[in-house]
This record gives structure tokens, sequence and C-alpha cells, in this order.
């Protein structure tokens, strides 16, 4: 059993740390814990609006079960306008490891970041259907998708795109095996007034849609690739502890001239140094080009002050194991 006495100061400093990323109307989505790098590897706590999110990686689950009856006054005292705290429990059932309500009740069904809207389903899945860590690409997407054409890749619940719809996008078109998810990123658009297309969202595999797209002969000034770490299908299969080389190379084609590619590899032991060697490697023919390494928020990763763990692998040049590379494509 780990002692909530333990991890108490370390929760408390990592809380702390993050307050002034948080908003008067409480619409925000922060990482408050990172147990991994911060002291307790059995425990993340994330923040959604007026949602805190636990995430028990305890094996067995028991093994938390005194700091789990702990947090939840701790974020009480905290933030008294929480409304709801929803424990997922990563070695559970399938219905605990999508989330079971530990405390209040309404959870947050959406949250606000750099003024865009985004819908959640925070049951729908193991995760809390955003992924806090590819903040900077939204805000990439943000700063310089105005007037692009853009195709966001195992698209999930759409959020690179709905930045990049939110930019300015002449068009953006979203594509994921579960139309599910590409249900969430309506709702985004909706909440943000964004007209709907249903042709933009489109459901289907990746190697199959990769290759419909080339003979159309459709043509995108930028393209996500934040796939899974790792899915199979019967048209191909998806390693990213074997690379990404073969997923940048399916999209290379559909990119126009000085575009670019935004590809992330999140697999936790694909050491940074590797993945930049890939990527180098990809770069020898002169056609494409790392132009940027974007880094991963720190709330997300912890502070100099409030990490107290190393990384399991280290990821530099990168600052997390979600490892994000904005790639510039030529043809000649």
């Amino acid at each position: 059993m780990i002692a909530f006495a333990t991890i108490r100061p370390y929760l408390t400093r990592a809380i702390e740390a993050r307050l002034d990323l948080l908003d008067a109307r409480h619409e925000t989505a922060v990482r408050l814990f990172n147990g991994f790098l911060e002291g307790c590897p059995q425990l993340v706590v994330e923040l959604f609006g007026e949602t805190a999110v636990l995430y028990n990686y305890a094996n067995p689950p028991e093994e938390l079960n005194e700091v789990l009856s702990a947090v939840p006054g701790i974020l009480r005292d905290q933030f008294p306008w929480l409304q709801a705290i929803l424990l997922k429990t990563r070695d559970g059932t399938d219905e605990e490891k999508q989330g079971k309500l530990f405390w209040g009740s309404s959870l947050t069904s959406k949250i606000r970041e750099h003024g865009v809207r985004y819908a959640l389903d925070l049951q729908m899945n193991q995760d809390a259907s955003f992924y806090l860590d590819t903040r900077k690409v939204r805000r990439w997407a943000l700063d310089n998708l105005a007037g692009k054409a853009v195709l966001n890749t195992f698209a999930y619940t759409g959020s690179l795109g709905v930045a990049a719809q939110a930019a300015g996008a002449s068009r953006v078109v979203h594509t994921d095996l579960n139309k599910r998810f590409l249900n969430v990123a309506k709702t985004s658009y909706t909440l943000n007034g964004f007209p709907i297309d249903k042709q933009l969202f489109q459901t289907g595999d990746f190697w199959r849609k990769m290759s419909q797209f080339k003979r159309a002969g459709e043509q995108f000034d930028c393209v996500f690739v934040d796939p899974p770490f790792f899915a199979q299908t019967a048209a191909g299969t998806v390693d990213l502890n074997q690379g990404m080389t073969r997923l940048v190379n399916k999209v290379r084609p559909l990119v126009h001239h000085g575009g670019h590619i935004i590809a992330i590899n999140n697999a936790l032991f694909v050491s940074g140094a590797d993945y930049l060697a890939e990527l180098e490697l990809l770069c020898a023919d002169g056609y494409v080009e790392i132009e940027q390494l974007i880094p991963v928020p720190e709330d997300c990763i912890g502070y100099p002050h409030t990490r107290t763990n190393p990384p399991i692998i280290d990821p530099a040049p990168f600052n997390h194991s979600t490892k994000i590379a904005l790639l510039k494509i030529y043809h000649n």
C-alpha cells in the first residue's frame, strides 16, 4: 500500500506550479500531476474544466487506495469550484479503464484552449479524449494554417484539425478508423460555429485512405500524422517501436511542394536520439527537412523543481516521450 503522506508533498508542489495556467472561467485543461516524473509513477492527475481525472496505474490497483481516498480532498480544497472527479484504472475492467465517477456529478463536456472550444467525452476511452501533450501543435496550427488545405490522419477526436479549422484553413479533412471518435470532432465544430461537411469526416483504414487520396490526386499543405503506438488492420500495421518512416512515406505524395508533415511518435521505449536518427535518414535524399522540433508543454512533463524521476528512456533532443517533429516536404 502506497502511503499518501509519502506523495503528498510531491502532489502539492506539482499543483501549485500549475495554478497560473488556470482561467477564471474554469474552462482550461492541464495536467496537474505527472507522477511518472514527479514522485508517484502510479498516479496521474489531469484537469478538464471543472472535472478532475485520476489515472490509477498501480498493479494491483488496490496499492493506490490510500492515496485515492485522500486526493479528492486535496483537489476540492484547492479547487472549490470542482464539479466532479473521474477515476480511470488502467489495470481494471473495461468500465474501470474508461472511468467511473469517483465524486460529484456532471462531467465536463467541453474545454477551451487558445480561444478554441473542444468537445470531450471523458468516458469514451482509456484516455480523456483530448491529448494535452499536443497543445503546442494546436498553437502552431492556429498560427500557420490560415488558407491552407489540411489532412488530419489518425484524427481521433479531431483536435489538431479543429485547431486548423479555427485558424481559417481552406479545407480540413479528418480520417479515423472509428466513426464515434470523429463524431466528437463534429461536436467541436458545432461548439465553434464551424459548418460541418460530412464528406470531410471520413471513416476508414489509414493505408487504404491514403492510397485513395493519392489515386484521386489529392494534395494538402499540411498533414498531421499522430498514430497510436500500435494498431493493426487487414491493410497494414502501425508499430511506432519499429519506426515512423513507412507512415511518413505513405503521406509524402499528398503534400504540396514546400508543405509540411507533423510527425508524432509517442512510443515510450523509442529514444529521442533514435527517432531523430530515423528522421535524419528520411532527410538524406534532400526531399525532407526537419524544420522544427515542437516541445510538449511543461505541465505535461513537470517543471525543474517538481520533477523527481528521470524518464524511462531519454527523449533528448525532444523533451518528452511524445516526440513531435515538423517536417518540410519537397518534390522535384
